[in-house]
C-alpha cells in the first residue's frame, strides 16, 4: 500500500482540488483548524469554492485567506461573526451564506458521514430556518428535516496520528474535526506529531485511520485568539 503521509500540504492535496468543489474544513474558531492545508488551498487557485465549516476564519487568519483571495462563492456555517469580508461580500450578493444553528451543522456532518441523508430535528422550527424544509410531527411536537452533508474533501487538524491514519485530536480541536473526517469523499489529515502504527493507545483514537486518505506534518503553530478580552489592571497598591 502507498503511504499515506505526504511531504507538505500543497503535495497532500495536489490531485484532489477542482474548481466548484466543495470542501469541509474543521476546527472551532481558530482552534483546530488546518492552517497549513488552508494556506495551501488558497494557493493553489481553485475558485467558485462552496466550504462548509463552523466558520470561515476571522481576518488574516484561517478559512478567511481562501475567502479574500476570491475563492469562495457559498458557505455553511454557523458562526459568521468575525469576518468582516464576508459581512461585505454577503450585503453586495457576491457570495451565497446558507446559515445552520451550530448543533444541526455538526449533526448535519455526522449524519452525512454516516451515510444518513436526512434526519429530524426541533432546532429551527418555526423560524427563517425552517422555510422551504419539510416539517413533521412526532409525539404531538413538530420537527424540522434537515439533510446530511458530505464534501469532495475534508480538512481536518489533528494533534497526533500514526501513519496508518489514526487520529488523536486536543481537546476543543475535538469540535467539527472527528465527524467532518467522516464526511468527506477524501479525507486530509494535518498533524502535529506522526508516530508508527501501534504507539497510540487504541483507546485514544478519535478517528479511525479507514476515514484518513492522506496526513501531512505542520510545523511552527502560533496560538492566535480571535479577539482578547481584558480587563483593566488594579492600581498598584489596591486589591482588585
Amino acid at each position: 500500500m502507498d503511504s499515506k503521509v505526504y511531504p507538505d500540504a500543497a503535495s497532500a492535496l495536489a490531485g484532489t482540488l477542482s474548481d466548484g468543489m466543495t470542501v469541509m474544513s474543521g476546527g472551532f474558531g481558530l482552534c483546530g483548524i488546518p492552517e497549513k492545508l488552508i494556506v495551501a488551498l488558497r494557493d493553489s487557485g481553485v475558485r467558485n469554492l462552496t466550504v462548509i465549516g463552523n466558520n470561515v476564519g476571522c481576518d488574516e487568519h484561517g478559512m478567511w485567506l481562501v475567502l479574500a483571495n476570491g475563492q469562495i462563492k457559498k458557505v455553511l456555517a454557523s458562526y459568521v461573526g468575525e469576518n468582516k469580508i464576508l459581512e461585505q461580500l454577503y450585503m453586495k450578493g457576491e457570495i451565497e451564506i446558507e446559515f445552520n444553528p451550530q448543533g444541526t451543522l455538526a449533526e448535519r456532518i455526522r449524519a452525512g458521514g454516516a451515510g444518513i441523508p436526512a434526519f429530524y430535528t426541533r432546532t429551527g422550527v418555526g423560524t427563517a430556518v425552517a422555510e422551504g424544509k419539510e416539517v413533521r410531527q412526532f409525539n404531538g411536537k413538530n420537527y424540522v428535516m434537515e439533510t446530511g452533508l458530505t464534501a469532495d474533501v475534508s480538512l481536518v487538524k489533528a494533534w497526533k496520528a500514526d501513519t496508518e491514519g489514526n487520529l488523536v485530536y486536543r481537546k476543543t480541536a475535538r469540535n467539527f474535526n472527528p465527524m467532518i473526517a467522516t464526511a468527506g469523499r477524501l479525507t486530509v489529515a494535518e498533524v502535529e506529531v506522526l508516530v508508527e502504527p501501534g504507539q497510540i493507545d487504541p483507546d485514544q483514537i478519535h478517528t479511525p485511520g479507514i476515514y484518513v486518505d492522506r496526513i501531512v506534518v505542520g510545523k511552527n503553530y502560533e496560538k492566535h485568539i480571535e479577539r482578547l478580552t481584558t480587563r483593566p489592571r488594579a492600581a498598584a497598591g489596591v486589591k482588585s
